[in-house]
């Protein structure tokens, strides 16, 4: 059984960033989509803000 069916992820730009200080980081963008696809295929609604 699953813990949640809704989730909601703020997403801010700094945790997009990465390693990096400015601007947005290709790895870590990757990752976080990827774990959201998992989320979904899993039945989870997911809402990003």
């Amino acid at each position: 059984m699953k813990a949640f069916n809704r989730v909601l992820l703020k997403l801010s730009g700094e945790a997009l960033a990465g390693d990096k200080k400015t601007g947005f980081d290709e790895a870590t963008c990757i990752m976080v989509a990827n774990q959201v696809k998992q989320l979904v295929q899993e039945g989870i609604q997911v809402s990003i803000v």
